[in-house]
């Protein structure tokens, strides 16, 4: 069901399904609308799942406020609004990033942190070398998606991330995270998934899984081994739930 929240002048499109554990989707990016209905669906027994479109995104206002510690705030108060305690954070792509800073910020409030396709805290010359040229080569499908956006989300959101991770306390922060982070990325995606791999050995209770032959937009080709990795990850999160949290040292 859609619904549109308010947050000071700012209104935002969600959208929920599903009964059960609170989960809270992240889209790509930054600057996607939504997409990951197709993914939602596969939690609908075992998850409450809400997805939105950020700032600048879809349906939600362009008000011009599209960096990180905006879309994170955001976030804390979509689960605030839809009266969630605790939540499995998710996200796809860039998303993935949303997720993990959202983590970070509000460890009291996670009860597992769920990537798909995408994790990473570097801003290396190799990776982004090595993902234009195969963006090049072999492109990119999107499933006849086409994303409608302000482009100044993609700039800001960029932008924030790079500095972001630029925090000397980032990498402490990471290694003091006590959830669950499940990842899992496609083999064959055309960006390449080193750092997802360093990001999951940094978190302790990290874990990494990969697809084989899957590309970016991993249900398009391969739903049901990703149904089943997703679902995996969710009944572990609350078979062993998180037994510390602690404060961010930023």
């Amino acid at each position: 069901m859609d619904k549109y929240l308010d947050n000071s002048g700012c209104r935002l499109w969600t959208t929920a399904c599903g009964e059960g554990t609170p989960f809270i989707f992240c889209n790509g990016g930054p600057g996607c609308d939504d997409y990951l209905g197709p993914v939602a669906e596969m939690l609908e027994d075992l998850c409450h799942v809400v997805r939105f479109e950020p700032r600048g995104c879809g349906r939600s206002d362009y008000d011009g406020n599209y960096d990180l510690s905006t879309t994170v705030a955001d976030i804390e108060f979509i689960r605030a609004a839809y009266g969630f305690d605790k939540i499995i954070i998710g996200g796809h792509s860039a998303g993935t990033d949303v997720a993990l800073a959202y983590t970070i910020q509000y460890p009291e409030r996670v009860l597992g942190l769920i990537g798909l396709a995408g994790g990473r805290i570097v801003n290396d010359c190799d990776w982004s070398a090595d993902y234009h040229e195969k963006l090049e080569k072999f492109g990119e499908d999107y499933g006849g998606k086409e994303f409608v956006a302000d482009p100044g989300v993609n700039e800001q959101g960029n932008k924030s991330w790079q500095q972001y991770i630029k925090n000397p306390d980032l990498l402490a922060n990471i290694r003091a995270l006590m959830v669950p982070a499940i990842f899992i990325n496609a083999a064959d995606d055309i960006r390449p998934n080193w750092p997802t791999r360093q990001l999951a050995g940094l978190i302790p209770r990290g874990e990494y899984h990969e697809i084989e032959q899957a590309r970016h937009f991993i249900w398009l080709t391969h739903a049901n081994e990703l149904k089943r990795l997703l679902r995996n990850a969710v009944e572990n999160i609350l078979l062993h739930p998180t037994t510390n949290n602690k404060e961010t040292l930023c």
